[in-house]
């Protein structure tokens, strides 16, 4: 046998790098073998030329690819190959999996620089990492922290205690320990059964630190696969089932629940549409039928179907509540339909097709409930639309393998489930599967949640809390889901209008966390940047902010954000979504840059204080080091890095910067700090008229003061000219080149729309989208609007052609259908409020 290491190019993604390569070689000669020490996989080469030490290789990793026949690739459906489980590790947590002998394990730091702790436990209790082929020796003592102060660790203490393994007895092995790069990953093979522990350690981190415990994933390749009946398992139950039974499709289920109780409604293998409804169970033994109404519900909500929050619930016909929505997965639902019916196949050409009224009819028997030709009920999963001229349409489901609808009952219920047997149009991904329905007792808690994937392909995230969710909770129930997290709307005793005068007279607190966090750092991070956002960073100084664009090669935006100067070679991006900091990973990558870019938006959370008071209130509770800049010291758009009232305080970074149009500050802390900053923060400004404000109000302050919003002033189709911001775009001064440069170029020599403010009449506030015309044709759409209470008088954002952008036009803006309702409005400047920043810069002179 001999080997050598020589240089091969490995492919993945897209993406090539070097790695080294051991070859071997059988003891004839006769075949030669390409062991890639990253991925742990042997492959068989063809001979190769005598003298050659390099070759181009592709070696096709086992990670998830998206789904993809007959040139229709669908991202949301991911697939591994067969026999291939994919386990997230949550940064700063852990994940305990059976493995079995001959499995290969594979570890991915997805972002880089996490070293990962990695655990085996054979059946009789020793730990040795040589059952892995790991060199162990090293104490898991970030594995040990993690089962203490992380949620993953309870899941993993439970696997520990019921195998009965002593942790302290652990020997413990750190993959990435000399440092890695995003999606570098390394591979085991298991030589015994066992339990295995994947930990991504890391502590708290400081907010002027930059070091996150980020996301790995755990790869397992089964050494013997076996075959999977109709495909995936269900996941594992969220608690102890009561029930937890499977409906296969083309079948129906009827079920009790008692108030309190909780339904999950899960789709299997994802695609598949399942009906539910629900009777009140003592109106049955009455002999009245009173299941969920959708006309009452949709009355009772304002909205085509539930979801998770204040107005999460279903109601009969008698307006009794039935269910509440607790979780939900997918957020696209149907409820103004029947579930599919024997007339629906037989007018397609499909006499006698299976379907799911029949079959509720079927099973509600029992209970003596009458048999309807079609059944109306909430059609969980399933895609349907309303188009522009108000007809009914249908695509595929959103849904992903996993996906669920968690339910309370509010009454006593006789409910019953499906699982579509349509396989005749898109209802079901044209593939019927299963679907699983599980109950659990009251006593068990479950937060609500509205699912959220940074990407189509990427794992649910439930809606999460920020760090200063408790403390806004004191004045308001009324939480929406905002990217991921629950922000208040308006506080109960003060309301929105309440709210934005306290932030144009005194001040207000607001919580700004879900701003997405990205730490970008390395020798090449000022490079990165440079190239990935307008603004110019080389004149960006150590403690200096910048607001700028970042856009795609056409163009187009990806987002707005503010990039924060930490060091020479450290920077923080805070932008509005994922999309930023994926982007900015994106490049460093496939650009071979020696930069990191890492998630950090759940370390970091930040309130604003603003208002005209914001000075005086955080000067009484900021202590700042000598080196740094005081409150009162601190220029607009710098940042101070400073602690809770004196030297041994909390750790926080304060930034002069905000999103109101007023004298304003960020303060950024660790969650574990959140509270006491905000305590110490009200105690001060509460006095002083200081009040929270909601997003209501932030939309407010934000369009009186011209900043935009994405969404709505901006989307990958505008460029930052178009969205009001050409400012951000410094063609002449920046020399550097950047991404969508030349596009930017050619669009604002050759501009076609622009954002302009539009004075109203008639005291109507106009819609998002509603059109903006001259005579008859359409010249653009409004983008934001509102009754300004300090102007009053309705004020709007509009994108229009810029041949009608002149000040002054007169245009008008179409409601109904654009033709038979027209609100008059005049083209004025923009900002409406303070158009030269006055109040931003603390002059209320």
């Amino acid at each position: 046998m001999r080997a050598e290491n020589i240089k091969i190019t490995f492919e993945e993604k897209q993406i090539q790098r070097q790695y080294e390569i051991q070859f071997e070689a059988d003891s004839d000669g006769s075949k030669i073998y390409a062991i890639s020490r990253l991925e742990g996989l042997k492959r068989s080469l063809p001979p190769m030329p005598s003298g050659m030490t390099s070759m181009n290789m592709t070696i096709k990793p086992i990670f998830q690819t998206p789904y993809e026949r007959a040139g229709v690739v669908t991202p949301g459906l991911p697939i591994l190959p067969h026999g291939v489980e994919r386990h997230p590790v949550p940064g700063g947590g852990s994940r305990a999996v059976r493995i079995l002998k001959g499995d290969e394990i594979t570890v991915q730091d997805r972002e880089g620089l996490q070293p990962v702790e990695l655990v085996f436990f054979s059946p009789d209790g020793s730990s040795d990492a040589g059952m892995i082929g790991a060199k162990g020796g090293r104490d898991p003592a970030g594995l040990k922290a993690a089962l203490l102060g992380d949620p993953s660790g309870a899941k993993v203490v439970k696997a520990l205690e019921a195998a009965g393994f002593d942790i302290a007895k652990a020997d413990g092995t750190v993959v990435f320990a000399d440092g890695s790069h995003a999606g570098d990953y390394q591979t085991f093979t298991a030589t015994s059964d066992g339990l295995l522990i994947v930990c991504a350690p890391g502590a708290p981190m400081e907010p002027h630190e930059q070091w996150a415990p980020t996301e790995v994933a755990l790869y397992v390749k089964r050494a013997d696969p076996g075959e999977v009946k109709g495909g995936l398992l269900p996941p594992e139950p969220l608690a102890d089932p009561l029930l937890d039974f499977n409906i296969l499709p083309g079948e129906a289920k009827a079920y009790e629940v008692r108030a309190g109780q909780y339904i999950q409604v899960l789709d299997v293998q994802g695609r598949e549409c399942s009906d539910f409804q629900a009777f009140s169970h003592r109106a049955l033994d009455r002999g009245l039928e009173r299941e969920i109404d959708p006309t009452t519900t949709r009355s009772m909500v304002g909205s085509l179907y539930p979801e998770p929050g204040l107005f999460a619930k279903y109601f009969n016909s008698d307006q009794e509540r039935i269910v509440e929505i607790v979780r939900d997965t997918v957020g696209r639902h149907d409820t103004f339909g029947l579930s599919c019916t024997a007339r629906y196949y037989e007018d397609l050409g499909y006499p006698g097709h299976v379907n799911c009224s029949d079959n509720m009819n079927i099973e509600l028997a029992q209970y003596d409930v009458r048999p309807r030709g079609g059944w109306p009920a909430i059609n969980f999963f399933f895609n349907t639309m309303l188009d522009d001229t108000n007809a009914i349409s249908m695509n595929d489901p959103y849904s992903r393998p996993g996906d669920y609808v968690l339910l309370r009952a509010l009454t006593d219920l006789v409910c019953i489930s499906t699982a579509c047997p349509c396989d005749v149009d898109p209802a079901n991904g044209w593939n019927p599967t299963d679907i699983q329905v599980r109950t659990y007792e009251k006593s068990n808690e479950f937060s609500r949640s509205i699912g959220w994937r940074k990407t189509p392909e990427a794992d649910m995230e439930e809606t999460k809390k920020t760090g200063f969710h408790e403390c806004f909770a004191r004045h308001t129930r009324d939480f929406t889901e905002y990217q991921g997290y629950w922000l208040p709307n308006q506080m109960t005793n003060h309301g929105a209008i309440a709210e934005y005068w306290a932030a144009r007279e005194k001040a207000v607190v607001m919580d700004l966390s879900p701003l997405r966090k990205y730490e970008v750092t390395g020798p090449d991070a000022e490079e990165l940047m440079q190239l990935c956002v307008t603004r110019d960073i080389k004149k960006l100084s150590v403690g200096g902010i910048v607001y700028t664009a970042m856009c795609y090669e056409h163009g187009g935006m990806i987002d707005d954000g503010t990039v924060y100067r930490l060091g020479e070679t450290n920077f923080r991006w805070i932008g509005g979504n994922d999309q930023s900091g994926l982007w900015l990973r994106k490049q460093a990558v496939e650009r071979g840059l020696n930069a990191w870019v890492r998630a950090s938006t759940d370390h970091l959370c930040n309130i604003a204080v603003q208002g005209p008071l914001s000075r005086d209130i955080l000067k009484q509770v900021i202590w700042t080091p000598p080196q740094q800049a005081t409150v009162e010291e601190l220029a607009w758009f710098r940042l101070t890095i400073g602690r809770l009232h004196e030297f041994n305080g909390p750790s926080v970074v304060v930034s002069r910067t905000g999103y109101s149009g007023e004298l304003g500050y960020e303060v950024f802390c660790h969650p574990k700090d959140a509270t006491e900053v905000f305590d110490a923060i009200w105690k001060v400004g509460e006095p002083m008229g200081m009040i929270p404000l909601g997003l209501a109000a932030l939309d407010m302050l934000r369009i009186e003061a011209g900043l935009i919003f994405a969404g709505s002033e901006f989307d990958e189709q505008t460029d930052p000219m178009e969205a009001g911001i050409g400012f951000t775009v410094p063609l002449k001064s920046k020399t550097d080149d950047f991404i969508g440069r030349a596009a930017l170029e050619r669009r604002k020599a050759t501009p076609s729309r622009k954002l302009v403010g539009l004075d109203l009449e008639g005291g109507i506030v106009p819609v998002p989208g509603d059109c903006v015309r001259v005579g008859k044709p359409q010249i653009g759409e409004i983008t934001s609007a509102m009754k300004s209470p300090v102007l009053g008088k309705v004020i709007a954002l509009a994108r229009i052609d810029v041949a009608h952008a002149e000040i002054g036009t007169q245009i008008e803006v179409g409601q109904l259908d654009g033709e038979q309702k027209r609100l008059k409005a005049t083209i004025v400047p923009f900002p409406h409020f303070d158009p030269k920043k006055e109040r931003v810069k603390g002059n209320y002179d």
